[in-house]
């Protein structure tokens, strides 16, 4: 059977419209396998809405019910890709309403990553975008994709482009950064659901989130049954943590019923093949489910001097990837809201022991009146996971 010597995956459109997407994935088993196919479903913008997995250990078998604007694209990585070159775009253009967001939208379609950005305004209204990238087709070093990228920029920012320019750097142009600049309690503090006050669990958390653990059910493996709110990511969230803990998933189940209320059963086990019984990993790691599942990201929006800065941080995986999608995200929601940006950077930072991508925007609130800054941090949080509808 050669099934069972190839790497498939298969995408079925459903025949009713509306219904989800079904993608099989028929691959070699790995830890972390179940995190990276997930980061590639929330790097295309879908949302799982159900999902099954299961292993002998050596063959993986996953099936995903998958939602949202499908690209025929989506693809699994069968092999352990070397670190991608970085690239840096260089764009000037005169400002405009919406204008990042546009750019940042188009970087995504090409399928380009932003690992770093740095974004200023001139007093005259011009503005320079300094993008570092990664390309996922591995191609921005050809002319080709390059006049690819310069065109479509130039459709979307018409006469407000001044200049583009695209050249290869340095891996350390990204690197996680030891600077001390502040950042706001919202942001670095590691806090349960039971140390939260009343009002921040209603408001940018994610409320009812359960974690149990069984080890009475399965004679080889750990149960981990998980309850929870649906946001965008969701899987991803889980299945990262798993891949940071090196722990393996045998078989799992995910879907999700009325309201938005997710149900997961992993049945996983220790990179040496054993249940987790340790009483001190089981609180560990069930500890730090909860903490990703009530905060996957992190959001503020503090005064600096006059201004109004946005932050928003999310954990980076041990393997060096960060969230997809982030800054599409924050400027879309900004861009809904009609706040200006005036410059804006990404970052990576330790934050304790872990290293994070820290996103800081500084909003411009020159004209009009202001946005409320509670309204900003509540649609920006909405549209991170997914529940700006």
């Amino acid at each position: 059977m050669g099934i069972l010597y190839d790497d498939v995956v298969i995408i079925r459109h459903p025949e009713k419209e509306g219904d989800p997407v079904v993608i099989t994935v028929n691959c070699p088993d790995k830890t972390g396998l179940g995190c990276d196919l997930c980061r590639i479903i929330l790097f295309f913008g879908l949302s799982i809405v159900r999902g099954d997995v299961s292993t002998d250990g050596k063959w993986c078998y996953l099936v995903f019910w998958v939602v949202g604007k499908f690209n025929n694209k989506v693809g699994a990585e069968s092999h352990p890709p070397r670190p991608p070159d970085v690239f840096l775009l260089k764009l000037a253009c005169h400002d405009r309403k919406g204008l990042l967001h546009d750019v940042t939208g188009v970087l995504c379609e090409l399928e380009l990553t932003i690992k770093k950005v740095k974004v200023s305004t001139t007093p005259d209204g011009r503005v320079m975008d300094l993008f570092f990238v990664t390309d996922t087709r591995e191609l921005l070093h050809t002319n080709k994709r390059k006049e690819d990228t310069y065109d479509h920029l130039r459709a979307v920012m018409g006469n407000s482009m001044i200049s583009c320019d695209i050249e290869m750097v340095g891996l350390e142009s990204t690197a996680c950064s030891a600077e001390s600049s502040f950042l706001p309690t919202a942001i670095t503090e590691n806090i349960l659901p039971l140390q939260m006050p009343d009002e921040a669990q209603s408001s940018l958390t994610s409320t009812n989130v359960s974690v149990i653990m069984d080890n009475m059910l399965s004679p080889a493996h750990t149960l981990v049954q998980i309850v929870c709110q649906d946001h965008k990511g969701l899987l991803y969230d889980i299945m990262r943590t798993l891949k940071d803990y090196n722990i393996q998933i045998s078989y799992g189940r995910f879907y999700i019923k009325h309201r938005r209320t997710c149900e997961i059963d992993l049945f996983i086990m220790q990179a040496d093949g054993m249940k987790i019984v340790d009483p001190n990993k089981q609180k560990a790691l069930s500890s730090r489910l909860e903490m990703e599942l009530v905060r996957p990201l992190r959001v503020a929006v503090v005064s600096r001097g006059p201004d109004t800065e946005l932050m928003v941080a999310n954990p980076v995986e041990l393997s060096g990837k960060g969230r997809p999608l982030v800054f599409h995200d924050i400027t879309l929601a900004l861009t809904m809201l009609n706040s200006c940006i005036f410059s804006a950077e990404i970052r990576r930072r330790m934050i304790g022991d872990r290293e994070f991508e820290v996103y800081r925007v500084l909003l411009d609130e020159g004209e009009g009146l202001a946005v409320p800054r509670r309204k900003i941090e509540e649609q920006v949080w909405k549209m991170l996971m997914g529940w700006e509808q």
